[in-house]
C-alpha cells in the first residue's frame, strides 16, 4: 500500500560524465517527497474475546484459564487496558484469550473504558460474553446487563455483534447448588437465548475447563472448515 508518494529523483554524476571530465564531482538535486503524519491503532491478536459489564468476573475468568494475572478486586472497572493470556488444554493445543475493560450502557457514546478497546476483539473467532449470574445480590439485573453490552457491541460494529458467540453466567458459587440449575434456566429464558450456554464460577474454576476444552474443540473446527474452503479439492480421509 502506497502511503507517501517520493519525489522526482535527481542526475547522478555520471549524467556529467564528458570526453574530458571523466569523474565528475557534479549532481542534481532531486524533488520533494510527498510527506505523512501517522496515528497507527494496534490491534490485538487473539482466537477468543471476553465480553462483559464489569465486574462480571471477566478477570477472574482469564486467570482461572490462563498464566495471565490481570488484576482483580471487587469493584466496577479493574481492568484499565486489554489483557492477553495463553489458554493451554492439553499437548500442542493452546489459543489465546483477550479480556477487554467491561461496557456499560453509553458506552459507544464515550461512557466507560471498554468502548475503546472493543477494536481489539475484532480479529477474535469467537466472544465469550461473561454475565454476573448473581447481580441482583449486589443490586444489579443479569439480564439488562446483558442486554446493555449487547446494545453497545451492536452500535459499535454489526460484524462483531454477528461472531460466534456463547453466553458464560458466572458467580454461581454465590448460589447454594440446588439453586444454580434453576438461576441458568431462569437467565436462559428470560434473555431468550438459543446459543451455547456455560454455567460457571471463575473464582472456584467450576467449569472453566469445560468452557476452555469446547473453545479449543471450535477453533479447531474452524481452522479445518477454513482448510477446505481454501482447497476444495483436498481430501480429509486418510488411506
Amino acid at each position: 500500500m502506497l502511503v507517501a508518494k517520493g519525489g522526482q529523483g535527481g542526475r547522478g554524476n555520471t549524467r556529467f560524465k564528458t570526453s574530458v571530465n571523466r569523474a565528475p564531482r557534479q549532481f542534481g538535486r532531486g524533488g520533494a517527497g510527498e510527506a505523512r503524519h501517522l496515528q497507527l491503532a494496534l490491534k490485538l491478536l487473539a482466537d477468543v474475546g471476553l465480553l462483559g459489564a464489569p465486574n462480571a468476573g471477566k478477570s477472574t475468568l482469564t486467570r482461572a484459564l490462563s498464566a495471565a494475572r490481570p488484576k482483580v478486586a471487587d469493584y466496577p472497572f479493574t481492568t484499565l487496558h486489554p489483557q492477553l493470556g495463553v489458554v493451554s488444554v492439553g499437548n500442542e493445543r493452546s489459543f489465546v484469550l483477550a479480556d477487554i475493560p467491561g461496557l456499560i450502557e453509553g458506552a459507544a457514546s464515550g461512557a466507560g473504558l471498554g468502548i475503546r478497546f472493543l477494536k481489539h476483539l475484532e480479529r477474535t473467532r469467537l466472544l465469550l460474553h461473561v454475565v454476573d449470574a448473581c447481580a441482583e445480590l449486589s443490586g444489579g439485573n443479569a439480564a439488562d446487563l446483558h442486554r446493555a453490552v449487547e446494545a453497545e457491541v451492536g452500535q459499535y460494529s454489526e460484524l462483531l455483534a454477528n461472531r460466534p458467540r456463547w453466553l458464560v453466567l458466572n458467580k454461581l458459587d454465590l448460589l447454594p447448588p440446588e439453586k444454580r440449575e434453576a438461576r441458568v434456566a431462569e437467565l436462559v429464558r428470560e434473555l431468550d437465548w438459543h446459543g451455547p450456554v456455560y454455567a460457571i464460577s471463575a473464582l472456584a474454576a467450576e467449569g472453566t475447563k469445560r468452557l476452555a476444552q469446547d473453545a479449543m474443540t471450535f477453533l479447531e473446527n474452524e481452522n479445518r472448515e477454513q482448510k477446505r474452503a481454501e482447497d476444495p479439492g483436498a481430501s480429509g480421509h486418510g488411506a
